[in-house]
């Protein structure tokens, strides 16, 4: 029996004169995203994405679990191809192909959709003779048009017959490519991958850029960041990540700048040194994985005093969340286990111990000014490494 994926999108329908562009899109994502798993044939019609394997030894398991990480996808389906597109090969196609779906439910009803106004049957005609039929071969289950175990779902459109059981939950979200570019900043924490995750839903291609400070991190540190952005591009696609060196500038605030102004000062050369990596690569904004009030340097005065070092928009996809919210994200996005690896990156390093939680722009501005500054941003900015983020795990 021949299976196909049928894909639902959601609020690019809302687009208007735009939705073509974001269908386009999202169709070149899912080419790009299948391509290694084998030939597919991707059709586009009435709100429903089709997703054809043109070869036997494709496994649609694999493909369902690709289809689930694109953004821009609401729901998705396995479903059967009817032989013919005429009632009773519909009638006999239902039972046969949801056969273990139906053998494990006790409740069911049947969904009609027919698109194809030329079939001689209206929808209320095929669900009704296609319940009918599956409680012939299924005699112990029961009809439940308002809270059924199992939707068994047929559609008829121009082509052919499709039989369909639970539609699964996609990705949601608009095609990434669709939002811009940005530069997320990215660390080894919780916080910066979910932010990275939350923004490509939203449409956006990402560019990463890491700070490293050895000896004070290891390169398992940025290793780890590594693994992270591999989790984050299975939702978000390859991206490039720069690791920028950031060691004499972090010592120099140490011993140029007072210690309460530390994590402000190095926060604030980390967004200049991010938007000139931005302009660069033709981004239009920077993203971070701040949470207002979770620490000293997420105050209102504290971002304050960082977006003032910024001329570009700065997001932040998590600044109402709580922590809680942020971990079961990580869960969901498989990052949470990496996060928590015991390798420390270069924002607790030199950390204060009375940080300022109320900070004076005009001060902060002040001190970072005195550790002149520019030189060394120049020479980290000349000295960067690029590293090339995909899906593969090795």
């Amino acid at each position: 029996m021949k299976e196909i994926i049928l894909v639902k999108i959601g609020e690019i329908v809302l687009k208007g004169l735009n939705r073509r562009q974001f269908e386009d899109k999202l169709i070149k994502n899912i080419k790009k995203t299948l391509r290694h798993l084998g030939d597919f044939e991707i059709k586009n019609a009435q709100s429903t994405i089709s997703i054809i394997p043109q070869d036997d030894f494709i496994d649609l398991d694999e493909v369902c679990e690709q289809v689930r990480k694109i953004f821009g996808i609401v729901t998705y389906s396995r479903a059967a191809v009817c032989p013919e597109k005429t009632l009773e090969s519909i009638l006999k196609t239902a039972p046969e192909y949801l056969e273990e779906q139906l053998r494990e439910a006790k409740t069911f009803k049947v969904e009609a959709k027919r698109s194809d106004k030329k079939f001689p049957f209206k929808s209320p005609e095929i669900a009704r003779e296609t319940g009918a039929a599956i409680l012939r071969a299924f005699p112990n289950l029961k009809v439940d048009v308002h809270n059924p175990e199992l939707t068994v779902t047929v559609e008829v459109r121009d082509y052919n017959a499709y039989i369909r059981g639970k539609a699964l939950k996609g990705a949601g979200g608009i095609p990434v490519g669709t939002g811009g570019n940005a530069v997320i900043l990215i660390s080894g924490g919780l916080d910066s991958p979910v932010a990275a995750y939350m923004m490509a839903k939203r449409g956006v291609r990402l560019t990463a850029v890491h700070f490293a400070s050895p000896p004070y991190t290891s390169e398992r540190a940025e290793q780890k960041v590594v693994k992270l952005l591999k989790r984050v591009a299975q939702y978000s696609g390859d991206m490039i990540m720069y690791t920028v060196p950031f060691t004499e500038i972090q010592e120099t605030i140490r011993e140029k700048c007072p210690e309460e102004y530390f994590t402000l000062i190095m926060r604030r050369l980390m967004m200049k040194i991010s938007e000139r990596v931005a302009r660069e690569r033709g981004c239009q904004a920077l993203i971070t994985g701040e949470s207002l009030g979770q620490v000293a340097s997420q105050t209102i005065g504290a971002i304050v005093c960082t977006d003032d070092a910024a001329n570009l928009p700065v997001f932040r996809p998590l600044i109402g969340m709580d922590k809680q919210e942020i971990i079961d994200i990580s869960y969901k996005i498989d990052t949470y286990d990496i996060s928590i690896e015991p390798y420390e990156d270069c924002c607790t390093v030199f950390t204060p111990k009375h940080p300022r939680t109320k900070p004076v722009l005009e001060r902060v501005v002040d001190a970072e000014n005195k550790g002149g500054f520019e030189p060394m941003i120049e020479k980290a900015l000349q000295n960067l490494k690029k590293t090339y983020i995909n899906t593969k795990e090795d």
